[in-house]
């Protein structure tokens, strides 16, 4: 039974994870989607930058969102590249509308956005009736 699940995650072209809405939510999801990307065969270096890009996206989905949010991840390629496709879908921005958010430490914040866009071919958001969707695409080199 193992051994078909092993082979059902290496087989599956996407993977599909409710996020707990809690701030430890970051480091479980850490080790199972790593054990994920290894069941892959990506490159170590690409999902290295995986990992990361899909920690920066999760924090502000539990940091900045209402629940629930979901990670979903999809193997990708094109032009003989291969890669990965990281969505994180929310329910929205969690302050109201007009109120600001709560401010953090200068410093200890605001750079995950920019630590996506510089590891991602190509990233953005799309808006929709359920919420907020944050991807991001990351190609072999």
């Amino acid at each position: 039974m193992a051994a078909q699940l092993d082979a059902d995650v290496r087989e599956a072209a996407e993977y599909v994870f409710p996020l707990p809405h809690l701030p430890e939510a970051v480091s479980v999801v850490r080790r199972r989607i790593r054990t994920v990307l290894a069941d892959w065969n990506l490159a170590p270096d690409l999902a290295e930058d995986a990992l990361l890009v899909i920690s920066e996206l999760i924090t502000n989905a539990v940091v900045h969102a209402v629940p629930p949010a979901t990670l979903r991840l999809s193997r990708v390629g094109s032009d003989g590249r291969s890669g990965l496709r990281i969505e994180v879908i929310d329910a929205g921005p969690a302050a109201p509308a007009g109120w600001p958010a709560a401010e953090s430490a200068a410093g200890e914040h605001g750079r995950g956005l920019g630590i996506v866009t510089a590891l991602a071919a190509d990233c953005g958001t799309r808006i929709h009736a359920a919420g907020v969707t944050w991807w991001a695409e990351l190609l072999t080199p």
